[in-house]
């Protein structure tokens, strides 16, 4: 019995050993992976770079590299990557952040961002720097269908060489223009049932229109017998106008007295209209007005009346009431040029772009949403004006006089 109690205690401490090298072992594997561990950089399998030869691997499973292999050449690389790095950290270069760039290209260099561009057409061959014999000053714009091209090239040949053309084809038609010399050299953007509004607000960013110190947004039916374009840029540099558009044949396609050529005068920046009509002599209709139908805008005022236009609100009623908003004074800075004339010839070409329902005219349905913009417009911009009020703690005018 005594051999047998001690046979199964001799047999016990062999097991017991064994556990205790399992235990040392852990322990030590342990120590050893932490010292491991903080010997060498953390590594970051996402960026692991894999030469090419790998990626050929993985693209080609008979290639024969091991798995082994494919994970020492990818920890070797890292090491080696981790190690450049903590080499060159004194003389790191710094990322470039400029937040006085656009919006967007702050980690340009200035030296590279071009925030600005133009119309001026280009070749595809030879020196950038020889392309352009010249760099006109002035943009105008017209909204076209070709049925109106005769008034049209009648219109754009009292523009000189000192402007870009630009035309909006509403109808689609393009190349059939051609027939005219000036044409070929002309910017054409063609989207079929659009005003000049929707073309302007996506055609004529500011930072595009930025070389031409007047850009003139102009309908198609205008008669311009009577007007010249070179010397009505003089008369509005001579008196500041800002806005402005040319006089109106007062017998013909005339709402407002304010936009009716006086035989007697250069310019006027005020009128008197109907009584009721004017609730101050220094606003619209009365001053500070101007319409839409043949506009011209400096590259400042334009500046702002491009972030006023609303996107959804494609015939631009009511923003003629909003123009003064644009410029300080409105009064004296906003005027119609009356020795350079215009006649409104009234044709509803655009009009008759619209669609017939309910028994009404497409010209009808085309007004009908006119005059929905217009108080659409006004309900906006009076919101506006209140929100900024309200939030700077002002109390609200009664009235924006929009």
């Amino acid at each position: 019995m005594a051999k047998a109690g001690i046979l199964g205690r001799s047999s016990s401490v062999p097991r017991s050993n064994e556990g205790l090298r399992i235990i040392l072992s852990a322990v030590v594997g342990i120590m050893l992976g932490y010292l491991f561990g903080i010997s060498f950089p953390t590594v970051n399998i996402t960026k692991l770079h894999f030469p090419s030869s790998i990626i050929s691997y993985i693209e080609d499973r008979n290639s024969g590299i091991t798995t082994q292999t494919l994970l020492n050449h990818a920890w070797t690389s890292a090491a080696s990557h981790k190690k450049n790095n903590s080499v060159s950290k004194p003389d790191e270069i710094p990322k470039i952040y400029v937040p006085t760039n656009p919006k967007g290209a702050e980690r340009l260099p200035p030296g590279i961002v071009v925030s600005e561009t133009d119309l001026y057409l280009r070749r595809l061959w030879g020196e950038p720097s020889e392309d352009l014999t010249s760099q006109p000053r002035y943009l105008v714009t017209f909204t076209v269908g070709y049925s109106q091209k005769a008034n049209i090239d009648a219109a754009v040949k009292k523009f000189s060489e000192n402007f870009t053309i630009m035309l909006f084809h509403y109808d689609g038609r393009t190349t059939e223009w051609d027939e005219f010399e000036w044409s070929k050299r002309a910017i054409h953007v063609s989207v079929r049932k659009q005003t000049k509004w929707w073309y302007a607000k996506r055609f004529l960013h500011p930072d595009i229109v930025a070389r031409y110190d007047y850009i003139f947004i102009w309908d198609e039916d205008l008669g311009v017998n009577h007007f010249n374009a070179e010397a009505y840029i003089e008369l509005v540099r001579k008196h500041g106008l800002e806005i402005s558009q040319p006089g109106l044949e007062p017998d013909k396609g005339l709402t407002w007295e304010m936009t009716k050529r006086r035989g007697y005068s250069e310019v006027h920046k005020v009128t008197e209209e109907r009584p009721g009509w004017c609730t101050d002599p220094h606003l619209p209709p009365c001053a500070a007005f101007v319409e839409i139908m043949a506009t011209v805008f400096s590259r400042d005022a334009w500046r702002c009346v491009w972030h006023m236009i609303q996107n959804d609100l494609v015939h631009g009623w009511g923003l003629d009431f909003a123009l003064r908003k644009c410029v300080e004074p409105a009064h004296e800075k906003i005027g119609v040029v009356d020795s350079q004339w215009i006649v409104h010839q009234v044709i509803p070409s655009l009009g008759n772009q619209g669609k017939a329902e309910n028994g009404k005219a497409p010209w009808e349905g085309v007004r009908e949403r006119c005059r929905q913009e217009w108080g659409m417009f006004q309900t906006r911009l009076a919101d506006a004006e209140r929100a900024y009020y309200l939030e700077h703690g002002i109390t609200p005018p009664n009235s924006t006089g929009a």
